[in-house]
């Protein structure tokens, strides 16, 4: 609408203000012109070539030019060029100029004349109230009046933001299921609104008067809702873009109304710390990988697309459809992020190293299989566990339920109070009318009071509180490759002295039941089984923990290692690692790790986000550039899933049986409000944000936009 052919052929003041104001915003155009001019002097009888330069437009703000006309005009005199009127030059406003031999003197001349300063001075007050109106008592007064209004409604609109801020991030139900006037009970958001009304004059005033906008309908909570998640992610997604390096973490659950959830965690690291952030749930429809893939890709695609270098790191569980090598959902993603290195989540590789310790053997089995029973056998029944309470002065964990997870408190508590328990069984056993349940509590005493067991029992109450050690420390989310390479030694360090230890474990059980008649080649199967649980843990966890491929890097900073490297550095290592990260120049990537270990100063630090919290807090960054890059990638590389199952507990807490028909916006704006707190404690204005976005979104009957 700026062209210039267009404002000549239209009337610039039959258009509209918005249209005015939109050619106004457009501002002048300011091609390129083809405008060449020979001129020659007869004394000297020589000639001149002028060509059209830029410069023109940089001296002269009113100036402006046409590609169809290939002339110079004024910008303003067209817009307000009056036909017949003497005051503006018509060749600047219409016509056209060419003449570059004497534009300076054209240029000086029509600069001073009344026509062009009347037309510059309409032009800048274009859409500007009239000063006459300005000054007017009336007019200030009213404005005065209006800014106060709006103050008003901003103050009211910022404390229901924060209700609804503060229910969302307890998991508090917003709405009620009868919200009207005479109702006992409208909804904990309305109720929260009343009572802040009660400390609140102008909220109270507002929700007692108005008829227009009371904020707090269905429609107006979802809007809120959905500004809070847009500026959640607008933070992360401001996160991501300064991070060098971004990973996933992806899992699928089933919520309350049967449907498919998979969550997506963005794990990164931005001003130097780990950052694990819940980006949404996603209802899956299409189950297969392809379709998994879909979901994971629409997602990360707006985020990272243009730099798919970013992404180095997805983890999963083990299920073949998400680790499948060649169909799984991690090779279709690699497709397209070639970097997207694969990790089995470490959590669930500890529960089937476990699972496939206690189930190799039916003996073990069996074992687990009664100690399982003692914990189900309390759950049915509240007399029994008072006279659990009443003897052993404690309640058993309930029977674990996921698979894998073998109940390490169980193994504690029994082994603690095996003797107690028994008598527990013996009372029960004795004043029970019920036939079963005498039964039952016969069957478990015996179990309790069998050697058998009692040497299972001792064997895996030394060997489980190292698994839940192990556990526990997967949990972290600063967990990275190069510190679990550490834990899990420690852990295999520690099976292999248990193993050693189960003659001893041997002795004693039979010190314990000297009474019992036993034989000796049952004893010694006992000990051998024994030998065989624990050598399947070790080695188990050096096959399935081992650092293969794209984990090798944590190898580099071993620090167990550093005196080997230093005299012969790991050059196949190295080469491993720079053909999984391609970003990575190996050469000057040696020449600084040869520095890192041969200096005691920098190599005594354990771990890779030690050392590289020591490098950026001592300003080594431009000295170890590469090394922070290499670093950077092995603490953004999640080695577990536990975040994920997180999010699952929060998402059975929002999505329950009363909110069973909650939308996928809905939930993941409470989803994030619950999850992502700290994110939002750190957002510098964050309310402010969300007003500011639930204003623009559209337009409100409520007006919240100051006038000057």
């Amino acid at each position: 609408m700026n062209r210039v052919s267009f404002l000549i052929n239209c009337n610039f003041s039959n258009l509209s203000l918005e249209e005015k104001v939109n050619i106004k915003t457009l501002g002048r155009p300011l091609p390129d012109l083809n405008i060449t001019q020979v001129s020659e002097r007869k004394t000297q009888q020589r000639s001149f070539t002028r060509r059209f330069s830029r410069d023109i437009y940089l001296r002269n703000n009113w100036i402006c030019g046409c590609e169809e006309t290939n002339l110079l005009y004024c910008f303003p005199c067209v817009l307000f060029f009056v036909a017949g009127s003497s005051s503006v030059d018509p060749s600047w406003a219409r016509k056209g100029v060419r003449d570059l031999q004497h534009l300076a003197a054209k240029i000086k001349k029509h600069d001073i004349s009344r026509g062009h300063i009347n037309s510059c001075a309409s032009f800048s007050l274009l859409d500007k109230p009239n000063i006459l109106t300005q000054l007017s008592p009336a007019y200030r007064d009213n404005l005065i009046k209006h800014n106060d209004e709006i103050r008003k409604n901003r103050h009211i609109l910022m404390r229901i933001i924060s209700c609804v801020k503060f229910c969302g991030a307890f998991e508090l139900a917003l709405r009620g299921h009868n919200e009207t006037k005479d109702s006992l009970n409208k909804g904990l958001l309305k109720e929260l609104i009343n009572f802040t009304a009660e400390l609140d004059v102008t909220l109270k005033e507002h929700l007692q008067n108005s008829t227009v906008f009371k904020g707090t309908s269905k429609m107006i909570q979802n809007d809120i809702l959905e500004c809070m998640l847009y500026v959640c992610r607008q933070e992360i997604s401001n996160h991501i873009e300064k991070s060098e390096f971004v990973s996933i973490q992806c899992d699928e659950t089933t919520d309350v109304s049967n449907d498919c959830q998979m969550v997506i965690i963005l794990r990164y690291f931005f001003d130097r710390s780990i950052h694990e952030h819940f980006w949404g749930f996603i209802k899956v429809k299409d189950k297969t990988a392809t379709g998994l893939t879909t979901c994971i890709e629409n997602e990360i695609d707006p985020l990272i697309l243009k730099t798919p270098q970013k992404l180095i790191a997805q983890t999963y569980d083990g299920a073949n459809l998400m680790s499948g090598s060649i169909n799984g959902v991690q090779a279709q993603i690699k497709v397209k992020y070639p970097n997207a290195h694969f990790v089995h989540c470490y959590a669930h590789q500890l529960n089937l190293i476990m699972q496939k310790s206690v189930s190799q053997n039916p003996k073990v089995r069996v074992f687990f299989n009664n100690l399982s029973a003692i914990p189900a056998f309390f759950s049915n029944s509240s007399h029994r566990c008072d006279v659990l309470q009443e003897i052993v002065h404690r309640k058993l964990p309930r029977v674990a339920t996921a698979s894998g997870n073998y109940n390490i408190r169980t193994v504690n508590i029994v082994y603690e109070h095996r003797e107690k328990l028994i008598e527990v069984f013996q009372e029960i056993e004795q004043k029970c009318e019920k036939s079963v349940t005498s039964n039952e509590a016969s069957g478990l005493r015996r179990a309790l009071e069998d050697p058998e067991f009692f040497f299972w029992l001792t064997l895996f109450h030394k060997i489980m509180p190292h698994v839940d050690i192990l556990y526990n420390q997967l949990q972290s989310k600063s967990k990275d490759s190069v510190s679990l390479q550490k834990d899990l030694s420690i852990f295999e360090s520690s099976i292999a002295k248990i193993r050693n230890d189960t003659d001893n474990i041997k002795a004693n059980v039979e010190l314990n039941f000297e009474s019992v008649k036993r034989r000796r080649t049952d004893d010694n199967l006992r000990s051998i089984i024994a030998k065989e649980v624990c050598d399947t843990v070790v080695t188990q966890a050096k096959d399935r923990f081992s650092y293969r491929g794209h984990l090798q890097a944590a190898n580099l900073f071993d620090k167990e290692a550093y005196p080997k490297y230093n005299k012969t550095f790991p050059v196949d290592i190295l080469d491993n690692v720079v053909t999984f990260y391609p970003m990575l120049c190996k050469i000057r990537l040696r020449t600084e790790l040869e520095v890192i270990y041969s200096r005691p100063d920098i190599s005594q630090n354990i771990g890779a986000m030690n050392l590289l919290s020591f490098i950026l807090e001592n300003n080594l960054g431009e000295t170890f550039a590469e090394t922070i890059k290499l670093l950077n990638i092995i603490v953004t590389i999640p080695m577990i899933t536990a975040e994920t199952e997180r999010n699952f507990s929060t998402l059975k807490r929002i999505k329950n049986f009363l909110r069973s028909t909650m939308l996928n916006e809905r939930l993941n704006a409470l989803a994030m409000m619950s999850i992502n707190r700290n994110l939002v404690m750190e957002i510098n204005n964050f309310d402010e944000k969300v007003m500011e976005r639930f204003i623009n979104m559209k337009d409100r009957r409520a007006d919240f936009t100051f006038k000057k």
